[in-house]
């Protein structure tokens, strides 16, 4: 099962890590025009950015404190915080009529993640 929870680990901060940098560092103009992106003419460049920032964040605190040995509390922190926003983007696809099971396996993967990683908080000392 752990390393289970590893590969889904992994896949989740990936997925986050390329999503987010896509969103820093896609022009904003560019980025409203592509298909799947229709959402963003919602939200202004600076939230976009925040957004994309927050994703590789989180992408990072899933895998980065594994790496270096340290910190190994924030895993499911990040969990946490990525499945916080994987709802926020629940809901504003269903308020535009959008698909939304590419968001609902990412809120599967990371609360997996912050359930599985929860010893890491709790037994910390």
């Amino acid at each position: 099962m752990k390393k289970i929870i590893l590969i889904v680990q992994i896949l989740a901060a990936i997925a986050f890590i390329m999503a987010g940098s896509m969103k820093i560092f896609t022009p904003y103009e560019d980025l409203v025009l592509m298909e799947n992106m229709g959402w963003a003419k919602d939200f202004s460049n600076t939230q976009i950015t925040i957004i994309g920032i927050l994703e590789t964040l989180g992408g990072l605190g899933l895998v980065l404190p594994m790496a270096l040995k340290k910190f190994n509390f924030l895993i499911p922190l990040s969990a946490l915080g990525l499945a916080l926003t994987m709802i926020g983007a629940i809901i504003t696809h269903i308020g535009r009529e959008e698909p939304i099971i590419v968001n609902l396996v990412l809120l599967l993967l990371t609360l997996s993640v912050a359930y599985f990683k929860r010893d890491l908080v709790l037994n910390r000392s």
